[in-house]
């Protein structure tokens, strides 16, 4: 994988702010934070509880950085805070209601959402999915900075978003219309190669610029050229949370079972459970590989983000371009889209041992054991 050696500018929200939006002088912006307790966002209630990082992050650096100084720097006007209930998943939908700091009970489509033009979304769990939709029902744009923390301040939020664009064009034009990937993959002596058919697709690019009129939502920290699969077969290893491997076996696109490779059975069985009661929670939503040159942080907001690590995501997929809606699963709760990442930090245990690309009737490899193949470096080397 592609090490960073590069140095890294101060953190500054109004740059951050001016490159990503490009704001126009008095449009509204506001933030919104999860919280277990969402009334506890009146008066700053939650600010002493230590387990709330992300949420202090998004008091201490975003709105105090917009009340003190950011809003008349950049000629926005708003600055609010507004809390929802944690929902528990990654882009699952939210709430109908929200807390501000004064204790009010709003209701995001009525309160909220027509009374914006920029939101940033800082939170324990990903909200880009619904946002998204919202942004094209109300006509906002936004950011959403899941599982905030000190490292992606200094590096995946302090970098130049517009060379960051720039970077991930050039590999946005190396990969699209691909007709096919493969990805061999290696773990606990074993070895597996998934296949993902993108049928000449073109490739999208999540860059970080979010600007103009059109309503969009962005993914900060921002890099990486992602597909939609129109197929998949095979297998490939995937790590759970607690550590526990499994095996998953993919037909027509979708997890259809998982084996137990190390770990703890009963893990693997509540897989089972799950993909037997909801089968389109294993279908196989995106496939995306990084194409910045940023540390590892810990979050898979940012370590997806790292060029030579690759990702394949399950589950929801319209956000992305892909037909797998909230309202197909059986139960509200599994409508999430949930990245599976591979990246020597995050898999130790899961090696790539190679990623190849075929197009026109060429095969090429993009990655090679966690390192960006030369293909990648020398389309990063080519002028803009």
């Amino acid at each position: 994988m592609g090490k960073s050696v590069r140095q890294f500018p101060p953190f500054s929200l109004t740059r951050l702010l001016s490159t990503v939006f490009a704001p126009k002088a008095q449009e509204r912006i506001g933030i919104l934070i999860d919280l277990p307790e969402p009334k506890e966002v009146q008066a700053c209630a939650f600010l002493p509880n230590p387990a709330l990082t992300i949420q202090r992050y998004a008091h201490d650096i975003f709105y105090r950085g917009l009340k003190d100084g950011g809003l008349a720097e950049l000629k926005l006007e708003g600055g609010d805070l507004f809390a929802y209930c944690v929902t528990g998943g990654s882009n699952l939908d939210l709430p109908d209601t929200a807390f501000d700091l004064s204790g009010r009970e709003l209701k995001f489509e009525a309160d909220i959402y027509p009374h914006f033009n920029i939101l940033l979304c800082i939170s324990t769990f990903s909200a880009t999915a619904p946002l998204t939709a919202f942004a094209k029902r109300f006509g906002f744009r936004g950011a959403t900075l899941h599982g905030l923390n000190d490292i992606i301040l200094r590096t995946g939020l302090a970098v130049d978003y517009n060379e960051a664009s720039r970077q991930a064009e050039k590999l946005r034009r190396g990969l699209t219309r691909a007709d096919r990937f493969e990805i061999d993959f290696e773990a606990l002596g074993t070895k597996q190669t998934l296949s993902l058919s993108c049928s000449g697709q073109e490739a999208q690019k999540s860059h970080g610029l979010c600007r103009g009129e059109k309503p969009d939502v962005a993914n900060l920290p921002a890099g990486e050229v992602y597909f939609v699969p129109t197929g998949a077969e095979g297998f490939f290893p995937m790590r759970y949370e607690d550590g526990t491997i499994g095996l998953m076996e993919v037909t027509g696109g979708r997890i259809r079972s998982a084996r137990l490779l190390r770990g703890k059975q009963s893990v693997v069985d509540a897989h089972n459970r799950k993909l037997a009661l909801d089968p389109v929670t294993g279908e196989l939503g995106e496939l995306g590989f990084g194409t910045q040159e940023l540390p590892p942080s810990g979050r898979d907001i940012q370590d997806e983000k790292i060029l030579g690590t690759l990702h394949i995501a399950t589950g929801r997929s319209d956000h992305l371009g892909g037909h797998l809606t909230p309202d197909r699963f059986a139960l509200a709760k599994n409508a999430t889209h949930d990245d599976i990442l591979f990246s020597p930090t995050k898999t130790p245990e899961i090696a790539v041992a190679q990623a190849r690309m075929y197009r026109n009737g060429e095969t090429t490899t993009v990655i090679d054991h966690y390192e960006p193949a030369s293909y990648l470096r020398k389309l990063l080397e080519t002028p803009a």
